[in-house]
């Protein structure tokens, strides 16, 4: 469910009651477009924060969000093209990352060896080799740092978890996952940037592709070359979900299998994608259309199927519901109490009450754990793109007997910049 700046506006007048305090933390952002205003506002709703500072290669993107956020706080944040600059800002102690995720790693360990706390939208990284780069640089720091898999919050996870925990759905024998949708599709002709964009600097290490509205501010999430897909966009949501849910780590092997069938031209990465991941507990299989999607039963396009020998339960974010085999017996629905605003809200306070405290396990999700849940639709990517098994060592951090499909482990970055990974 995605999320806008009106909702959290709403409560803006609350947030006059921490301007005056002293003990604010100051914070500051990396990424000022939709979703880092989304998470900037939610933390601004928790009180207790101040935005100092802005850092935005788009400097209308820098003007419109440090207006919003002086009317919120009462103080307007200093702003940065160059985030490196920011991260130097007298007194900062935080930073929450909202950029596109070819642009979490550098900015992420640079905050790291400054002992910046840090709130970092999901997926941690691009590639998996940047991952582990990332969970090494907070290792060794020891900051607090939470990734933003904000469904860690949802009643209906948790409280299906603890269904299935007690054993009545019986052993879990196969889980369905899946997000259906009609993806719009801006214009894809290569164009010249916005002129307050810096277009080079927006795709850094990443390669630099000719601007279109197709792959640039908010649509990159299906462009190969930055978002790479919606699966681990936004599938990974209900991906890590269902790790919570299992208990489980990384898959043993994956394989997947799609292709562009209806978007061909007006994105990069498939519209329809069948994934199958081997956990050690049970398979998991990952669907989605992106076209298309006017559903039989609309209520099941976003949601996780967990197939039991008893009973299947599903979850979604407004709901799980228990479905018995027994003849008869009825359904059961539960309603969530949170809704995706409030998850929202609740995980960059979680973040906010750990950074207080001084406590790294204090958080919904470490980098550790974002790490496992990126890595796992990372593998199911580069399955889909080798067309090939891939059967992955954990212990390692290999993939094994397939040497074509090891290389998309890392992808080399573009100059001047330079890998985080040995």
């Amino acid at each position: 469910m995605y999320l806008t700046r009106r909702h959290f506006l709403a409560g803006a007048p609350a947030l006059a009651l921490a301007q005056a305090n002293p003990a604010k933390l100051k914070t500051a952002l990396i990424g000022c477009g939709w979703y880092g205003m989304v998470d900037v506002n939610a933390a601004l709703k928790n009180n207790g924060v101040e935005i100092v500072a802005l850092s935005d290669v788009d400097s209308q993107h820098l003007k419109e969000s440090a207006a919003e956020i002086e009317k919120s706080q009462g103080v307007a944040p200093k702003l940065y093209k160059d985030y490196r600059e920011m991260l130097d800002h007298p007194g900062l102690e935080a930073l929450i990352i909202g950029t596109p995720p070819h642009w979490h790693a550098l900015p992420f360990i640079a905050a790291c060896r400054k002992g910046l706390s840090i709130y970092c939208e999901k997926p941690i990284a691009y590639d998996i080799r940047e991952g582990r780069a990332m969970v090494e640089a907070w290792k060794k720091a020891g900051n607090v740092v939470q990734i933003g898999f904000q469904r860690r919050q949802s009643d209906s996870v948790h409280d299906a978890k603890a269904y299935i925990d007690s054993g009545k759905p019986g052993r879990i024998v196969q889980v369905d996952a899946q997000i259906h949708y009609s993806a719009g599709t801006p214009d894809p002709t290569p164009q010249d940037p916005p002129a307050s964009l810096d277009w080079d600097a927006w795709c850094g290490p990443a390669p630099k592709l000719p601007y279109s509205p197709a792959i640039g501010h908010k649509s990159w999430r299906l462009e190969k070359a930055y978002g790479h897909g919606h699966l681990i966009d936004w599938g990974i949501h209900l991906i890590d979900a269902t790790r919570v849910i299992l208990g489980e780590s990384t898959p043993k092997s994956v394989t997947a299998i799609g292709g562009l069938y209806e978007l061909k031209g007006k994105i990069t990465t498939p519209d329809t994608l069948t994934a199958h991941f081997e956990f050690e507990r049970c398979p998991v299989v990952w669907r989605h259309r992106i076209w298309g999607a006017t559903e039989y039963a609309p209520e099941v396009t976003n949601g996780i199927f967990l197939y039991g020998e008893n009973e299947t339960v599903f979850v979604t974010d407004s709901k799980w519901i228990v479905m018995p085999k027994a003849k008869g017996e009825p359904r059961r629905e539960m309603a969530a109490k949170l809704t995706g605003d409030d998850m929202q809200v609740k995980a960059l306070g979680q973040w906010l009450t750990a950074v207080r405290q001084r406590d790294p396990k204090a958080v919904a999700c470490t980098p550790e754990d974002g790490y496992t849940s990126t890595a796992t639709v990372q593998l199911a990517t580069i399955a889909y793109e080798t067309g090939n098994k891939v059967t992955w060592d954990a212990r390692t951090e290999q993939i094994q007997g397939n040497v074509e499909a090891a290389k998309l482990l890392k992808r080399p970055y573009r100059a001047p910049y330079h890998h985080p990974h040995a």
